[in-house]
This record gives C-alpha cells, sequence and structure tokens, in this order.
C-alpha cells in the first residue's frame, strides 16, 4: 500500500511540474526509472509487486504507445520517460489503465473545456509571463496521465 502511495506522489510532482512549467525534470523521470530498474533488478519483481517479465512487458508497450507519438511531436520526451519509469515500476494492466485514463481524461479536456471557458467572463486576461522563450502551445499531457493513473487504481481490486 505504501508503494501505491509513493508512485501516485511521483505522479503528482510530474504532474504539478508539467502543468506549471510544460517540462518534467530529468531527475523526476531518470531518477524514478533508475529507482524502479535497481529495485526490480535487486529483488526479482517491480516496486508495486508485479513479476520481472510484466515489468519487461509493460516497458516494451510504454515504449510501442510512446515513441510514436514521441516522433511525431504529440507527445514530450517527459511524458515518455515517465511512462517508461511507471512500466518498470508496475505491470501491463497498470500501464494500459493509465494510458487508456489519460486518453479518457484528455478527451473529457477537450470537450469540457470550450464549454467551461465560454462561462468565464470573457474580459479576463491571463497575465503574459515574462520569459525570453516562447511557452510550449502543447497542452501538458502528465496531469492527463495522473488522473488515468487514478482511475486505474480505483478501478483495479
Amino acid at each position: 500500500m505504501i508503494q501505491l502511495w509513493v508512485v501516485l506522489l511521483w505522479f503528482a510532482a510530474c504532474a504539478i511540474q508539467d502543468l506549471l512549467q510544460r517540462h518534467i525534470a530529468n531527475w523526476l523521470t531518470f531518477g524514478a526509472a533508475t529507482l524502479a530498474l535497481l529495485y526490480l533488478l535487486w529483488t526479482g519483481h517491480t516496486w508495486l509487486g508485479a513479476s520481472a517479465a510484466e515489468g519487461g512487458w509493460a516497458l516494451l508497450i510504454a515504449l510501442a504507445l510512446t515513441l510514436p507519438g514521441y516522433a511525431l511531436n504529440k507527445l514530450g520526451a517527459g511524458d515518455v520517460k515517465l511512462l517508461i519509469a511507471l512500466a518498470l515500476a508496475s505491470d501491463r494492466l497498470m500501464l494500459l489503465g493509465t494510458f487508456i485514463g489519460a486518453g479518457l481524461s484528455a478527451g473529457l479536456w477537450w470537450w469540457l473545456a470550450p464549454k467551461i471557458c465560454s462561462l468565464l467572463n470573457p474580459r479576463i486576461i491571463p497575465p503574459v509571463p515574462e520569459c525570453i522563450g516562447e511557452p510550449s502551445k502543447k497542452l501538458p499531457f502528465a496531469p492527463f496521465l495522473l488522473c488515468g493513473f487514478s482511475l486505474t487504481v480505483l478501478c483495479i481490486p
């Protein structure tokens, strides 16, 4: 149970950073993936208790699902690394549930966001951040992955 809370808190940290900065730090993703891999090699099972083979299959599935999106510039590298770390820490069912739940959450957001924004006062203009570079136009995906992970944890006994 504590392992699940650790993964949930890590996921929340990644999602918050992605939401605020449109970037997930390498120490969060590579660090978690490294720790999950070391734990897997040391104990013979993933952080959440699945067999090493399940972790390996989850890793292959994570790569198959994310690398095409990264190559087409639809997913960021942080999202790819986040799902790789999750795969090494969990199993196929958790990874697929997270990915499917993230897709459903993103679809719901795309459907509801225009309706919610039209209800807000149109005279309110968000402040422009004073930064040298252009902010990313991509919608951060890690918060949707957090929603998918949370839904998966709630739905899988």
